[in-house]
């Protein structure tokens, strides 16, 4: 379902999904009308659908140009897609949204909802904490919200994503080199947010700890941060393994720098222009002993060692990745431990019960919560969370990263 809602059933077709999952298009058609009631094709076809809408109501774009954006092969099709669908003609969509959205020629404003309760505070806090200069940036807006600005590389083309939260969806602004990529840069912001996160039965396990009770009560709706590129996410953390924060955020903001790659349409100056840099470049970057870059010996090999794995594929970190191989093959790395395998399977592969009971913070956390604070005792304590641990730890490392008190 991540595959088809990056694209790639319109730009591989199902062919091209069942090669990237391993599978035959025919178990392909079987498994999802067992689990989900639909084929690949039905699916993709609804998220074209989806993308024409918005394109439709959020822009003043000619029919043939909606109808290209969104993977139509002909404006026939397009037009009956939409029809059928929302039994209105994408004319009749049009007029029906005039007065009701912010139009703009340069970019295209949307809605994500979410389900509630939603810590957006939590969240974004802990993206502005991490954000890579040049790559990210992180606004404190008028009305004391936070908001969270990057750039995207996509299929077809650069983009640079603003995301608000709002009481019942996240407000998204994003500029686009290719239209056809909206599906996808759509898609990369969900999993960032942990949208489609279901807070409701999250919070009723892990509140039947009495030790996170009170903390679940005071914090509903936590989200686990994930990321807009597997292999992106893999680096930060590797960068991130014994140091501070604003280290590896040092350390990544040299490397975008460094590599200088910046995006290839105008956006304004308050947004960030440089793009992560991509697996070619990183690994030039880390074969070039550039002294600015500043990395320790051991670091720098670890980082080369994941990049080349990365870009050769016998690490998979892709939306369709099988968790359990890609932890077993990273652990297979030098200088990549459990932590590190862990926090990449939560963040990059969306494991929902990876758990780093070794971490320093989180287990200061525990120890604030009246929990046993060595691995040992914190790892079994853990079973109870299952199949909810990543959210738990997320907690915990919200709680152990609070200034400690003066003592008066």
């Amino acid at each position: 379902m991540r595959l088809i809602a990056d694209g790639v059933v319109d730009r591989d077709g199902v062919d091209g999904l069942a090669r990237r999952l391993g599978y035959s298009t025919r178990q392909i058609e079987r498994l999802l009308r067992s689990e989900v009631g639909a084929g690949p094709l039905s699916l993709a076809r609804a998220q074209r659908a989806r993308a024409a809408r918005t394109l439709i109501e959020a822009s003043d774009l000619p029919f043939t140009e909606v109808c290209e954006a969104a993977g139509f092969s002909s404006i026939r099709q397009f037009n009956a897609t939409v029809r059928e669908v929302y039994d209105l003609t994408p004319r009749e969509l049009r007029a029906r949204s005039r007065g009701k959205l912010d139009v703009h020629a340069d970019s295209v404003r949307l809605r994500l909802p979410f389900r509630r309760p939603f810590d957006a505070h939590t969240l974004f806090g802990r993206l502005a904490a991490s954000a890579i200069p040049g790559v990210e940036r992180a606004a404190l807006d008028a009305d004391g919200s936070r908001s969270h600005h990057r750039t995207l590389r996509l299929a077809y083309g650069d983009a640079v994503v603003s995301l608000r939260p709002a009481t019942d969806h996240i407000e998204v602004e994003l500029r686009l080199e290719d239209l056809r990529d909206l599906t996808s840069a759509v898609a990369r912001c969900r999993w960032l947010l942990d949208l489609d996160a279901d807070p409701v039965a999250t919070d009723e396990v892990l509140a039947s700890d009495p030790a996170l009770a009170e903390r679940i009560r005071a914090r509903p709706g936590m989200r686990v941060g994930r990321c807009v590129d597997g292999a992106e996410m893999a680096v930060r953390v590797v960068l991130s393994q014994q140091v501070s924060a604003a280290a590896a955020r040092t350390h990544l903001g040299r490397l975008a720098s460094r590599a200088d790659q910046v995006v290839s349409m105008s956006v304004p100056s308050s947004l960030p222009r440089l793009r992560f840099p991509a697996l070619e470049e990183l690994a030039g970057l880390l074969a070039s002993n550039d002294e600015a870059l500043a990395l320790p010996a051991a670091r720098r090999r670890s980082l080369t060692a994941l990049v080349d794995a990365l870009a050769t594929g016998s690490i998979d970190l892709s939306a369709g990745a099988d968790r359990e191989r890609s932890r077993q093959r990273l652990l297979e790395l030098a200088g990549i431990g459990p932590w590190t395998a862990q926090v990449i399977a939560m963040r990059a592969l969306g494991d929902p019960d990876a758990f780093p009971s070794t971490d320093l913070v989180i287990r200061r956390g525990a120890s604030r919560l009246g929990l046993a604070s060595d691995a040992a005792a914190l790892e079994e304590r853990s079973q109870r969370w299952r199949p909810w641990r990543s959210v738990a730890a997320q907690h915990l490392w919200a709680v152990g990263a609070r200034p400690t008190r003066p003592a008066r």
